[in-house]
């Protein structure tokens, strides 16, 4: 996926929230609010993990499609930008091959 399909996409959303268009199901989103994209976003990642047990690849590539389009328009209502997140994936990729330590519980106590 490219960067510069993101950032477009990004900035048609961050636009639709700005400037109503009729018709526009992204703005449609913007004007029932938060409740409504997530919920779009819990129905597009069931769906995603859906189609990935179902080892379906062409419905997964849609439906990871649907679900990085919900999360541009919760980023868009949140306030996030596309470097807010970017940031935190670089960090994260700075890490790759630091396996962390997890909470080990005793259940003996």
């Amino acid at each position: 996926m490219q960067n510069e399909t993101l950032q477009g996409l990004y900035e048609i959303v961050k636009e639709r929230k700005e400037n109503y268009e009729e018709g526009s199901y992204t703005c449609y989103l913007f004007q029932k609010g938060l409740d409504k994209i997530l919920k779009k976003c819990g129905e597009e990642c069931t769906e995603m993990v859906i189609a990935a047990k179902n080892q379906d690849q062409e419905e997964l590539s849609n439906e990871m499609g649907d679900l990085i389009y919900h999360m541009m328009v919760l980023m868009v209502e949140a306030g996030l930008s596309l470097d807010d997140v970017g940031a935190v994936l670089e960090e994260r990729r700075q890490k790759t091959g630091n396996l962390k330590k997890f909470h080990v519980v005793d259940k003996n106590s």
